[in-house]
């Protein structure tokens, strides 16, 4: 048997979920007999699968040692890494700037991420301690692509995890974008319809709507122009997979360093750069924050990069420098 005390990151979670956070290989069925045999307990009771956690609540679970893992957890490879860059912070969210080339999550070729070095920092600062089984553990809000450079929101606690992720949901975090484009998009507000072949990982953008085809919409707007390209600000009105990447070559005016959905003839141009000239360089706030959410204090605020990549890629365009295609 092993006992948890439900923390304030537990508060609201349902019973099962909790159950399956704190256990390993645990079989669904296994699961939903243990609930019917009253082999899982709260307070020295049984408990529904569907019950909802509160803070100080005592879950027992009488299963077999097998299916928990090991407390102390794995330490990763040491490897060099770049500080953590920190553009906002307050007790329940920090704002990170994801280089590129940075993975987002892990991935199965064990490569440096964000979210762990956010992690390792949280625990330097005494900010987290993955101690008594709690099943969570901090967490990104939103995501970018690999060679994508960008600000993405992190979760500290359970609750800003929920509410974070639901402003993103809701369209309540808007977020914008610098590219570095083929020729000169047209400005305003596209509407397309896509398509994602999962097994590719690969989208194809369509003009009208049909079965299986999602809305994009995305808003575009030329701030300077210089050799052929298009230093472009994108605002994202809908969050598909690879949208604005997929959307300008949909346009006729696809993002310098693209392999996936550039001109290969453009970027052999440019041999230094490795990868797409975008980056999520600004997020806001909706005006309005429903009072229950624990980010409602960050209404109507809006944090933006001074300085990233492709600003200094575009630069070097005005300049006729060579690209290097090197962090900020």
């Amino acid at each position: 048997m092993k006992s948890f005390t439900a923390g304030p990151n537990e508060k609201g979670v349902r019973l099962s979920r909790f159950v399956e956070k704190v256990t390993a290989g645990l079989p669904a069925s296994l699961l939903h007999k243990s609930f019917r045999n009253r082999r899982i307990k709260v307070n020295g009771k049984r408990a529904a699968a569907e019950y909802r956690l509160c803070e100080g609540d005592l879950v027992e679970l009488y299963l077999n040692d097998e299916f928990f893992p090991c407390a102390a957890e794995k330490k990763a490879a040491s490897q060099k890494r770049s500080p953590l860059r920190i553009v906002y912070e307050d007790e329940n969210i920090s704002l990170l700037y994801k280089p590129v080339h940075l993975l987002c999550h892990p991935d199965r070729t064990g490569d440096a991420n964000l979210v762990d070095r956010f992690v390792e920092y949280l625990k330097e600062k005494g900010d987290y301690a993955p101690a008594g089984g709690s099943p969570f553990r901090p967490a990104l809000c939103n995501r970018l692509d690999r060679g994508t450079e960008g600000l993405v929101l992190a979760a500290k606690t359970y609750a800003a995890l929920r509410d974070g992720t639901a402003l993103v949901r809701e369209g309540l975090l808007h977020k914008q974008y610098l590219c570095i484009a083929s020729g000169r998009p047209p400005e305003g507000t596209h509407t397309a319809y896509l398509v994602k072949d999962e097994a590719k990982n690969r989208v194809r953008v369509f003009r009208r709507l049909a079965e299986g085809r999602k809305e994009i919409v995305t808003g575009v707007k030329v701030l300077e122009e210089s050799q052929g390209l298009s230093l472009c600000e994108i605002t994202l009105f809908t969050g598909r997979t690879h949208q604005i990447r997929a959307h300008l070559a949909f346009l006729g005016c696809p993002l310098l360093g693209d392999k996936k959905y550039g001109d290969p003839q453009l970027n052999a141009g440019f041999p230094s750069l490795q990868d797409q000239a975008l980056c999520a360089f600004r997020l806001g706030f909706a005006e309005t924050i429903p009072a229950e959410n624990t980010l409602h204090g960050l209404a109507g605020k809006r944090f933006e990069l001074e300085d990233c990549r492709v600003l200094q890629l575009f630069r070097q365009l005005k300049t006729g420098a060579a690209l290097t295609g090197g962090q900020p």
